[in-house]
């Protein structure tokens, strides 16, 4: 009995060490997940600007300002994996305020992101979470 104890504390020590060797590249998920989010959702903005800020009853100066928060600060999260920590900081400050901007306006009041009557766009959950996210680098930058 003591021996499939010993060799099962062995495996999970393995385990962890072969772990541990990765964990340097662990702020690739969160990187990547946050930056796709913006880059796509900042980019895919600008074709249609007018459109877009009248359904949102914004100016398009104002639309163009969050198309811009919202693709340089994905943009950044990215490069600053590669640069300067004040680079991915940077990043996750700009896009703080659309986020606030996005909850506030439309998803204040429900927390799950389901739609629902007087939420079509669903609550606030994935909102809060990418602002989490945006947070986490503008405080910890590219220390792994």
């Amino acid at each position: 009995m003591t021996n499939a104890i010993n060799s099962s504390t062995m495996s999970a020590r393995n385990n962890s060490s072969a772990l541990d060797g990765l964990a340097r590249y662990a702020h690739w998920a969160p990187r990547i997940a946050l930056a796709s989010v913006f880059l796509y959702h900042g980019l895919t903005k600008f074709p249609n600007l007018s459109g877009m800020a009248g359904a949102m009853g914004l100016s398009v100066t104002v639309l163009t300002l969050v198309a811009l928060a919202e693709a340089a600060g994905g943009a950044l999260i990215l490069i600053g994996a590669f640069t300067k920590d004040i680079v991915t900081r940077i990043g996750g400050l700009l896009i703080i305020p659309p986020m606030l901007g996005a909850i506030g306006m439309v998803h204040w009041g429900r927390w799950s992101f389901t739609p629902a009557e007087g939420f079509p766009m669903g609550g606030m959950e994935f909102q809060v979470t990418l602002l989490l996210l945006a947070v986490y680098f503008i405080l910890r930058g590219n220390k792994v």
